[in-house]
């Protein structure tokens, strides 16, 4: 009945974000809401929210906080000189912005972390796109395929918590697995590619465009490197881990502010220009929050993952962690990264081991496939949403554009994978 009920639920919820009938924001929260009165869960509602708003508020602080702070450094012109640099590389050409957000995205997402990749990548690329008049769709698109492949690091989410639940080390985990991700790499270039020849068909190579600076008096010119410092400073505590990312970027932003909007009408100014984005996205996230509260307080989703293991015939030990690795992309979109890792995971390592097989061969597949390639399309990732937000893209059109794309990585790694013996 839970596993029925579970998969019930995502199927409408899906079936509603992508035919548009109704918002994202509606569909998060009214339909776990309707599946929870029919489970019989009316009496723990309150607490099944409130746990699920729980696990969603560190995050929603550090998008507010995040938002707020590269929206402030945009409007001091900080990026200006990146964007005249790149649009001069580029003299015009999608092909070669799209490319270079693809490289971009590689080399920022070495911290493992797909909520400061998004938040970096998107601040530098996005006055480009907006300026040749380039897709959105795109840019999101490219960044979330490339974040995707960099999630397989040994500090990124899937690897640390399949290293954890399986007691097992990087060497075992992660290592086996790096050429696939080498290949993954590649294949984001490939699709970077086939995506930039595409903008560049649609729109042309346009005229090198040039950012007009203005001469900066003393104070503005010290105020800009004030902030260049300030920025590089926070990127590397991001990198560095030194402390929780809301901690990082509330510091940050007070200390923005201090340097650029000591008056409350210029901090007034601020908040009435981007203060609808922070809602925009902070409100996602909290629908996120309602939603796998209530999937996870009720139990369907633990329902779920034993109906799925439970339809595995025997003798399969050797081809599970194949299956997992091919199946871990879409079903992303149905499991959380807790749930998944911390509840899937050892039940299919456990099944593949009664079956033959070798249970770190399934930790290794679940690395390849649910959060890597998945993680920027699946709503219930908060990530996702930062995504979405800084890019002003619809999550139906971004799943719809990018879910062929990220299942073509998910392919193209597991392939390898298995030439080189991971799987």
């Amino acid at each position: 009945m839970l596993a029925a009920t579970g998969f019930l639920t995502i199927g409408t919820f899906l079936a509603l974000v992508l035919s548009r009938r109704v918002s994202v924001l509606l569909a998060l929260t009214l339909v776990p809401l309707v599946a929870a009165l029919l489970t019989g869960a009316a009496p723990r509602l309150g607490e099944l929210v409130a746990d699920g708003l729980s696990t969603v508020t560190p995050v929603a602080i550090m998008i507010t906080f995040a938002v707020l702070y590269f929206s402030l450094m945009s409007d001091s012109g900080l990026f200006d000189p990146l964007v005249a640099r790149i649009l001069r590389w580029a003299k015009g050409d999608p092909l070669k912005i799209t490319v270079g957000t693809a490289v971009l995205t590689l080399l920022v997402g070495l911290d493992g972390d797909g909520s400061s990749t998004f938040l970096i990548t998107c601040t530098a690329m996005l006055p480009i796109y907006k300026r040749l008049g380039m897709s959105r769709i795109l840019l999101a698109g490219v960044i979330g395929l490339g974040a995707g492949v960099m999630n397989m690091t040994p500090w990124g989410g899937p690897a640390a918590r399949t290293m954890a639940v399986l007691g097992a080390g990087s060497s075992e985990v992660f290592l086996p697995i790096l050429p696939a991700m080498l290949g993954g790499i590649v294949w984001v270039l490939v699709v970077a590619v086939i995506l930039g020849r595409r903008e560049r068909r649609r729109l042309g190579v346009g005229e090198v465009l040039e950012i007009e600076r203005p001469v900066l008096d003393r104070p503005a010119r010290i105020r800009f490197r004030l902030n260049l410092v300030l920025t590089l400073v926070l990127v590397a505590a991001l990198l560095a881990q030194l402390a929780e990312l809301e901690v990082l970027f509330v510091l940050a932003f007070l200390l923005a502010l201090l340097i650029n909007r000591r008056s409350w009408s210029g901090q007034q100014e601020l908040f009435t220009k981007h203060g609808h984005n922070v809602v925009l996205v902070t409100t996602m996230i909290f629908a996120a929050g309602v939603f796998t509260g209530i999937l996870t307080g009720t139990g369907m989703i633990r329902a779920m993952a034993e109906s799925l293991v439970s339809v595995v015939p025997d003798g399969a030990g050797g081809v599970l962690p194949v299956i997992t690795a091919v199946l871990g992309m879409p079903l992303s979109l149905v499991f959380t990264p807790d749930a998944y890792y911390f509840g899937v995971v050892p039940v299919l390592a456990e099944t593949t081991a009664a079956l033959g097989g070798d249970p770190l061969a399934a930790g290794r597949a679940a690395v390849l496939g649910q959060m890597t390639t998945g993680f920027p399309l699946s709503p219930l990732t908060a990530a996702t949403f930062v995504l979405l937000g800084l890019t002003e893209v619809d999550l139906g059109e971004h799943q719809r554009f990018l879910f062929k794309w990220a299942f073509g990585t998910t392919l193209v790694m597991t392939v390898v994978a298995v030439l080189t013996g991971a799987l």
